[in-house]
């Protein structure tokens, strides 16, 4: 398991998923609070390279120990690159859920979307940090 750590670099969806959008691209994850309430990820079940996805919508599903959990998209767009890595390895998402957990990268279908994600002090307020 990794530190608990809210980056102040990304933006916070209020399902517990967090973007880093650089220009318009965004890549999606889930946050360590998300992993922490999982457990132990035992399965990722990664959409295609050329999936729409919608703000708010589930685009993937991750198993753990515990239960079978959407993950919800934090802003709208196509797949455009998928972590297969964590086919292989998906306990990734518990030790490094901001680096190597990283789930897709998305090609934003507007990037001003990402202004209605939460910072990082407004996430940690919602989980109580």
């Amino acid at each position: 398991m990794s530190e608990e750590t809210y980056p102040d670099d990304l933006r916070y969806h209020q399902e517990h998923d967090w973007a880093r959008v650089e220009g318009d691209t965004a890549t999606f994850g889930i946050t360590w609070y998300a992993q922490d309430q999982l457990g132990e990820v035992v399965f990722f079940d990664p959409p295609d390279v050329g999936t729409e996805v919608s703000a708010d919508a589930s685009y993937a599903e991750v198993e753990s120990v515990k239960a079978v959990s959407d993950v919800i998209a934090p802003l709208s767009g196509e797949i455009v690159e998928v972590n297969e890595a964590l086919k292989e390895t998906p306990e990734r998402i518990n030790e490094d859920p901001y680096g190597e957990g990283w789930m897709v990268r998305v090609r934003l279908a507007d990037p001003s979307q990402a202004d209605g994600l939460m910072d990082a002090a407004a996430y940690r307020e919602t989980i109580g940090k």
